[in-house]
């Protein structure tokens, strides 16, 4: 029975699968010298490793003398690829044959060789070199294998061991720069992934994938830099097993949309048909958020749903998946909406799409390996890694037209998450110096609400200017007590108000200014100490006067006080008499003047009259 079972699944998968085509992704393998093999060769990029998309490697060709398919170790045969200072890297050729293509490549690396080329041992058109399928267990070492790897043709790989066996110096150049279209300056690029979280070490290996390129992917996003879109493959169930316990089991729509049974065990967990709705659910939430106009909510909903609805938690269920998409804000009518019935006899528009997407088209072949990652209609191929895949991307932008993030290796995604970036931090304020930027992050004093924080940006920063002081005081002391509050922050640092002494930063203590003798100490004083002034009193019937130091009698005070003012009093009144006396006399001339001035316009004097007598006489 259980061998029907198994029997029916192969079945299930081939039938989707048996008129797919397969398009190898290849790259130039330039030879540089000897003069008899110069020329440019095609290999085909291995799916591992960390192809340098859009760019070159230039090196020389080993072919070992022990080892030579590299199923083994280097170190037992006591070899090393490791260049010397100055030296080219090496590029290893290997031969084909005896263990998987990964082994071939781990073994190089660990003996220090750059990359990694395997010569076929038939003579047929070049294939992928893919990675083992979990069933073979022991490949744990798959997501560290880091160099660069290729297939080459029979022919080409012989031509290299007759050169290298004459003992000419092989040069290559492997050219990654053409690898992908770069038409533009955005990329458009589709994850084929799978919600199922119990498949082995390539479903581990695409959620890490989704947690570490979240950060990246959602800049690229909302920058306009890239356009992104997820897929999810299914297949369909032949209709001859239609009403078969194994495709009710694994399918919906009445055996449209099918996919394994997670566990390959149909007796217990969840079955495929569990998976299927989750992957419709998956893409109805990217459909609904990219018409809000948010599309990298994707990223989001599926590294939640990873976190907190796993499969071996038991929580790979309709109500957990619907609490992480109201936790993000989107539409859940929606959703349910584009999901539509599982149990309809009837195609649903949304899976159909996918597996119409699943076949290749132009330059791309079939989507038949989970995970594949597409970059500008090409496939992708190499190490589902941040940094490898970011390279790939940024090969995909037309020359000059990379944005910032192209410049760095990687993508830093947000740092300061972890133990604040080692950087400087007021908790208390909620104020750090850790920045996140593309290139990782940095410790920079930052600028809070206009006021510039200054220091190393690692153990320290202390705002600056003015406004310093609303901003946590400006980091210097302050206290209340009693109903009054004092503060040591004043424009160009921390200082202790008048009253106490201390640093002004972490304390200023109060001066007892009765104990120090500096207030308060002349014979009639009685001095108190409070917190941060004194409270100075005058024995009997006196009063302090603090700018002087000194006690005077209030009613002598008083004695002077009237007398004062009774002699500015009177001073005023005889000022004032004195005043009005010189204006009286002062009018009192001026109208006699003019009435004078006016009598002679029109009557003769008496000195005038004698005059004009004396002058006509004369005449006369």
């Amino acid at each position: 029975m259980r061998g029907k079972l198994w029997i029916s699944v192969w079945v299930l998968f081939l039938w989707g699968s048996s008129l797919g085509r397969f398009v190898v992704e290849k790259n130039s393998l330039k030879v540089t010298s000897p003069e008899s093999l110069k020329g440019i060769y095609e290999c085909a990029i291995g799916n591992f490793g960390v192809p340098q998309y859009g760019g070159t490697m230039v090196g020389i060709v080993v072919y070992p003398k022990a080892n030579r398919k590299a199923c083994q170790s280097f170190d037992d045969f006591d070899i090393s690829f490791k260049p010397k200072p100055g030296g080219f890297p090496t590029f290893l050729l290997v031969d084909r044959g005896d263990c998987f293509f990964t082994s071939k490549a781990w073994k190089a690396q660990n003996a220090g060789a750059a990359a990694i080329l395997v010569a076929d041992d038939k003579v047929e058109p070049l294939i992928t070199m893919d990675t083992p399928g979990e069933e073979s267990g022991g490949a744990d070492y798959l997501q560290n294998i880091t160099i660069p790897s290729a297939l080459i043709s029979k022919s080409f790989g012989d031509n290299l061991k007759k050169a290298l066996e004459n003992g000419d110096m092989v040069s290559v150049n492997l050219d990654w720069r053409e690898s992908l279209p770069h038409p533009d300056e955005r990329v458009e690029y589709e994850f084929w992934t799978n919600s199922n979280d119990e498949c082995g070490p390539k479903c581990d290996s695409q959620i890490e994938f989704v947690k570490s390129f979240k950060g990246a992917a959602q800049v690229l996003e909302k920058k306009g830099y890239t356009q992104f879109t997820p897929h999810y493959i299914t297949w369909y169930c032949p209709e001859a097993f239609i009403l078969s316990k194994q495709c009710k089991s694994q399918c919906i729509n009445h055996g449209r949309y099918c996919a394994p049974d997670p566990e390959q065990d149909f007796s217990r967990g969840y079955d495929g048909k569990d998976v299927v709705i989750q992957n419709l659910r998956q893409v109805c939430v990217f459909k609904v958020a990219n018409e809000s106009g948010k599309p990298w909510l994707w990223w989001d909903y599926v590294t939640d749903f990873s976190i907190r609805c796993p499969m071996k938690k038991k929580k790979y269920t309709k109500e957990c998946a619907e609490e992480v998409i109201q936790s993000l804000g989107i539409d859940l009518k929606k959703i349910n909406k584009c999901i539509g019935d599982p149990d309809a006899d009837e195609q649903n528009p949304v899976l159909k799409a996918e597996q119409d997407a699943q076949i290749g088209k132009d330059s791309r072949g079939d989507v038949t390996i989970l995970p594949t990652l597409v970059i500008n209609n090409r496939q992708y191929r190499g190490k589902l890694d941040k940094g490898a895949v970011l390279k790939a991307i940024c090969a995909g932008f037309q020359e000059t037209t990379e944005p910032a993030v192209c410049l760095s290796e990687d993508i830093e995604t947000n740092e300061c998450l972890e133990n604040n970036g080692g950087c400087w931090e007021d908790k208390a304020a909620n104020i750090t110096a850790c920045r996140d930027t593309f290139r990782g992050r940095v410790c920079q004093c930052p600028i809070v609400q206009g006021v510039k924080f200054v220091g190393d940006g690692y153990t320290h920063c202390k705002a600056s200017g003015s406004g310093r002081c609303e901003i946590d005081n400006g980091g210097c002391w302050k206290k209340t007590k009693d109903g009054k509050t004092y503060s040591a922050c004043v424009d160009d640092g921390c200082k202790c108000p008048p009253g106490f002494k201390g640093d002004g930063v972490n304390t200023c203590e109060d001066i007892d200014e009765c104990k120090e003798k500096i207030a308060c100490q002349c014979s009639a004083c009685k001095c108190k100490n409070t917190w941060g002034s004194y409270d100075c009193s005058c024995s009997g019937d006196r009063l302090y006067i603090k700018e002087h130091d000194t006690c005077i009698s209030k009613e002598g005070t008083t004695e002077v006080g009237w007398s004062f003012l009774w002699v500015i009093f009177f001073g005023l009144a005889v000022a004032g008499m004195g005043a009005y006396a010189v204006y009286k006399y002062r009018i009192r001339s001026y109208m006699d003047s003019e009435i004078r001035a006016i009598m002679a316009q029109y009557m003769p004097l008496d000195n005038q009259g004698e005059a004009s007598n004396h002058i006509l006489h004369g005449d006369i």
